[in-house]
């Protein structure tokens, strides 16, 4: 923990929680300036809390982006939601997002009946404004309202920028005065291994077929980084739960598994600032989202949370 001594200094913690698809990982990105979490048009994406530190001179607020809330069909499906609902004890603010242009939902009570009990304070924030015509927004709002009393609410366009400094504005006041908890250059608590794992997952997902997005982790096998030159070489192994999805992933004579490759080093090499060879390779262990050892070893660890 950074030490800090000026008097009025605010710091805390805020959860992003929702359900799936509604652009926490694209807000948290655009707060903290980088990729730090990944982004897909698929839902249930995020699978590990994913700190975000967005610091200046009178603050320092650490974001949690949670897995979507979704009904589980397997072990890592339990775990994603045990997950979501244990980072509403910790922090100071719930920022509850929900998408514009969708119509409230059985998804979205059954987080507001999570909150029901809740004493932090619980923005809504209706994310994806630029979707909508503005006239449409009262009546987005009443229908949220008439079923929870939020401490504010807030529409947004984490995609591009869209209020979201009045959020940011608004959320400090709820916060304690309290340490620097990171330096003022740190964005992430996470390791580069971690981050890197899901840069590689993130391009599978935007190049594959609909059976193929969460049957898959990505294990960093090693990061080198050569003496006397800028490469870092990184070889990552792809994990599939299906022989049929190995070939899907590897592509006709390569080609899918080149192209995963060549996106993930260009977002590798920004996150590092060298050049990069990577190396990626496919494996399948069957049947893995169900196994509590496959879970620990790719990275899910539940006694974490």
């Amino acid at each position: 923990m950074q030490q800090n001594n000026k008097k009025g200094f605010k710091s805390g913690f805020i959860s992003i929680i929702g359900r799936p698809n509604v652009g926490k990982s694209t807000f948290l990105n655009h707060v903290v300036g980088q990729k730090i979490a990944i982004m897909s048009d698929k839902p249930q994406t995020t699978r590990n809390k994913v700190q975000g530190v967005v610091t200046t001179e009178k603050s320092q607020i650490i974001f949690i982006d949670t897995p979507g809330i979704h009904k589980p069909k397997h072990k890592l499906g339990d775990f994603m939601v045990k997950t979501a609902r244990n980072t509403l004890k910790e922090v100071d603010v719930v920022m509850f997002m929900v998408n514009a242009d969708e119509p409230i939902g059985r998804g979205d009570r059954f987080i507001m009946e999570l909150l029901e009990n809740s004493k932090t304070p619980v923005f809504l924030i209706i994310n994806k404004i630029d979707l909508v015509h503005p006239d449409e927004l009262f009546k987005i709002i009443t229908s949220y309202t008439a079923e929870y009393d939020f401490a504010e609410i807030v529409p947004i366009s984490a995609i591009n920028g869209n209020n979201v400094e009045r959020l940011l504005e608004t959320m400090i006041k709820y916060l304690p005065e309290g340490p620097k908890y990171y330096p003022d250059d740190q964005v992430t608590d996470h390791p580069e291994r971690f981050i890197i794992s899901e840069l590689v997952r993130e391009k599978v997902l935007h190049l594959t077929r609909e059976e193929i997005p969460h049957s898959i982790a990505v294990v960093i096998e090693k990061i080198e980084r050569e003496e006397g030159r800028e490469m870092v070489n990184v070889m990552a192994t792809i994990v599939v739960d299906r022989d049929s999805q190995k070939g899907i992933v590897i592509g006709k004579r390569g080609a899918l598994l080149k192209e995963i490759g060549t996106n993930a080093r260009h977002d590798i090499e920004m996150l590092l600032g060298s050049k990069v060879f990577l190396e990626l390779w496919v494996k399948v262990q069957k049947d893995w989202r169900n196994k509590p050892g496959h879970l620990k070893e790719f990275g899910f660890r539940e006694d974490e949370y």
